[in-house]
């Protein structure tokens, strides 16, 4: 019976030690807080998720189509904009142009995504977009 309590006790041991590590995050090695911060879920649900947007036509204000979303990207930096990359011209895959917008530029009305001003043509005079490798 003690001997089983001890096993018992001591697989609850490693169990806890296996799982500290979770209990505070660190990057290099430097303890690092988390904050939580509520966040109105209801209003969040209404948003709009990547993955539904990738691959969605673009329209401008005549309705032409001028391109389709090919991602979007989250800056590295302190203010964490996010931009749309788009894909211009091209057919098929092959010879199409990608640009960055800021994705607060883009319009998203009744499932539309409209960039009122833009053209192909203005598009595809904006310097291009690569990938960081």
């Amino acid at each position: 019976m003690r001997s089983m309590q001890l096993r018992t006790l001591l697989a609850a041991a490693l169990v806890a030690g296996s799982l500290a590590p979770y209990g505070s995050a660190s990057a290099q090695g430097a303890p690092q807080s988390i904050t939580e911060k509520r966040t109105d879920v209801v209003q969040l649900a209404s948003g709009y998720r990547a993955s539904k947007l990738t691959g969605a036509d673009v329209f401008n204000k005549s309705k032409d189509t001028i391109g389709t979303v090919d991602d979007l990207i989250v800056s590295p930096g302190s203010d964490r904009s996010t931009y749309a990359i788009l894909s211009v011209g091209g057919f098929l895959g092959m010879g199409k142009h990608l640009v960055a917008v800021p994705f607060n530029d883009l319009q998203i009305t009744n499932r539309r995504v409209v960039l009122p001003e833009a053209t192909k043509k203005s598009l595809e005079a904006l310097p291009e977009f690569k990938y960081a490798d």
